[in-house]
């Protein structure tokens, strides 16, 4: 199949941007990667009346430090960031990534499309959770700061407003005596994951947040794991690939071999 007709926007600066997606009146459309949404469009899964291409921004190019964090921008490839030094500042980043598809894929990809994507089996929306990240979004109104637990809504549904772009990720960069754990199950390399989990560790306290077993990622942080926390964490349904018992065994294994990897990295740091 081929895209049904759009408008064709590329912007250079956010306010533009904004511009064209106040204009189409909710019918517009981002593009920064389009690793999710040009296959969409392909099969009209997608029909966006003008498609706003913001790669010609290029402040969104950037990672910026700054008091702790990394401000990730929208246009900054996956790739890029998995090379990136700062992939060792943020280490759960740098363990989830390459589980991300695959490397042409994250070629192009970007962490923001990704997160705005929300796709409930997605290693980075996890990530942006355990870590407590933050999600910058430039609209008509101005500019506001969303949680990125307060951001995922629900399978591929979030805060983001039809006349909103999502201009960076503010990730928290990690402290000494942190410890880090992922880890997912899929039929193959770069498929979707039947059940994952991100985990930091810090203080005594878990964060794990769990992927591929809700319509959204699932964090919870506590002192304690038992396999009733971890099981209420897995409230998918099932599908024709896994049922919600056998995803719940899957995340039960997956959740306290990571924990157990973030405790002895916490405890040796």
């Amino acid at each position: 199949m081929k895209a049904a007709p759009f408008a064709y926007a590329r912007p250079s600066t956010v306010d533009e941007a904004v511009a064209e997606l106040a204009r189409s009146a909710g019918g517009g459309k981002v593009l920064s990667g389009g690793q999710s949404l040009v296959p969409a469009l392909a099969m009209r899964l997608a029909r966006p009346e003008v498609l706003v291409d913001i790669n010609a921004i290029t402040e969104l190019s950037r990672i910026e430090r700054s008091d702790g964090f990394a401000e990730i921008g929208a246009t900054v490839r996956q790739r890029a960031v998995e090379r990136d030094p700062l992939s060792t500042r943020i280490p759960l980043l740098g363990l989830a990534l390459p589980w991300v598809g695959h490397r042409e894929l994250r070629s192009r990809g970007t962490v923001c499309g990704s997160l705005a994507h929300a796709d409930p089996a997605a290693e980075l929306p996890a990530v942006a959770c355990c870590l407590d990240a933050s999600l910058t979004l430039v609209g008509p109104s101005g500019t506001r700061r969303v949680p990125a637990r307060e951001f995922f809504a629900g399978a591929m549904m979030t805060e983001l407003g039809p006349d909103e772009v999502l201009t960076s990720a503010r990730v928290p960069l990690a402290r000494k005596g942190d410890g880090f754990g992922f880890g997912e199950i899929a039929r193959r390399h770069g498929d979707f994951a039947l059940a994952g989990v991100a985990v930091h560790v810090r203080d005594g306290r878990i964060t794990l947040t769990g992927f591929g077993i809700s319509d959204r990622p699932v964090t919870r942080t506590v002192t304690e794991v038992s396999d009733s926390l971890l099981d209420d964490m897995v409230d998918t349904e099932g599908d024709t690939h896994a049922s919600r018992d056998y995803r719940r065994r899957l995340f039960r294994v997956l959740a306290r071999r990571e924990i157990a990897r973030a405790a002895r990295e916490a405890g040796n740091g």
